[in-house]
């Protein structure tokens, strides 16, 4: 059967697909959106009764990048086509990149780092339809079924409050969306329109993206022209012990440091600092995260995905600064 939708105010395309409006489920959650969100639920019933149920979605997110050893998750992201490319953004939004700086404490390379790992500066910001990639997880995938039916519910709110059609949002299979990849809740959240031209654009506008991305970190307490990792050796075994406190800084680096851990960069003694241990092809790396380490990881709980963005970050303002130095 086919539909032509009016949701929002906004037509929706016509679609043949299996109907999940009658699932018990998706009417309780149809129910909720009209007493906590003012939402019609005829209006909710026929969208999802657009909506297919995507094994394919379920089937990407239970093999994630992240559950990949640190040997094989590193070279995806630390390319010479994201650092050439990191470069190039850089360059054509230099202006906006300093703005953020200033406004935000954020560093330039830790923004276009984000953006580089997240969607390679905009050519790659997801294939599958926002609407049925969180409406396969909330309804079909109960590992993670809370977690998503709230992203459900924050992502009928933004798109109401954008003026957006649900239907044609496209982003990653967990819902992310726009260069930055941003989840429903975060793009409510931290969005910002940064170029003062009314709206929020975090799919072609780089100028909003950058705003967006920066003032994610500050409100996530990044820490201006502060440390985020230094790598670091290690002797004996009470290094054992730091790692398994996890990455959250849980020990002055000073005790670390009397713990046979030595690093390579001279940073603040009196300050917080987590044991990063990554798996390398001949065993482990090591690591000392300071408070940035962490921040990074508010975008991303991974400590693989810290790693790649805090590297990426240092490669592109290192191929930038010798760029800057040939050309004077």
């Amino acid at each position: 059967m086919i539909f032509i939708a009016v949701f929002f105010g906004v037509l929706c395309p016509a679609y043949a697909w299996a109907d999940i409006s009658s699932r018990s489920d998706v009417r309780n959650f149809i129910e909720d959106m009209n007493k906590k969100h003012g939402f019609k639920e005829d209006e909710l019933v026929k969208v999802f009764s657009q909506v297919d149920i995507n094994q394919k979605i379920i089937d990407a997110i239970t093999r994630p990048a992240e559950a990949k050893p640190w040997y094989e998750y590193r070279p995806i992201f630390i390319t010479d086509k994201r650092i050439n490319g990191g470069v190039e953004f850089w360059k054509q939004h230099d202006a906006a990149l300093s703005r953020a700086y200033k406004e935000y404490g954020v560093d330039p390379e830790i923004v276009v780092a984000i953006i580089g790992v997240e969607s390679l500066y905009g050519k790659y910001r997801g294939r599958y339809s926002v609407l049925e990639s969180l409406s396969t997880l909330a309804f079909n995938y109960p590992k993670r079924s809370r977690f998503f039916k709230s992203e459900l519910e924050q992502f009928l709110l933004l798109a109401r409050e954008e003026n957006m059609d649900p239907m044609e949002i496209k982003g990653s299979y967990a819902g992310a969306m726009g260069k930055p990849q941003f989840i429903s809740s975060s793009f409510r959240s931290y969005a910002v329109d940064f170029d003062d031209d009314g709206k929020r654009d975090l799919w072609e506008n780089s100028v909003d993206v950058i705003g967006s991305v920066a003032n994610y970190f500050a409100k996530h307490n990044w820490r201006k022209d502060q440390p985020v990792a230094s790598k670091a050796s290690i002797s004996g075994n009470g290094y054992k012990a730091l790692v398994e406190k996890g990455i959250r800084p849980h020990t002055q680096l000073g005790d670390m440091l009397k713990k046979g851990i030595k690093i390579t960069d001279d940073f603040p003694t009196d300050e917080k600092a987590a044991l990063i241990e990554l798996e390398t092809q001949d065993g482990h790396e090591h690591w000392v995260g300071m408070d940035n380490f962490y921040v990074i990881t508010r975008y991303n709980h991974s400590q693989l995905y810290a790693m790649a963005v805090y590297q990426l970050s240092k490669a592109i303002k290192e191929k930038r600064q010798i760029s800057i130095a040939t050309t004077e």
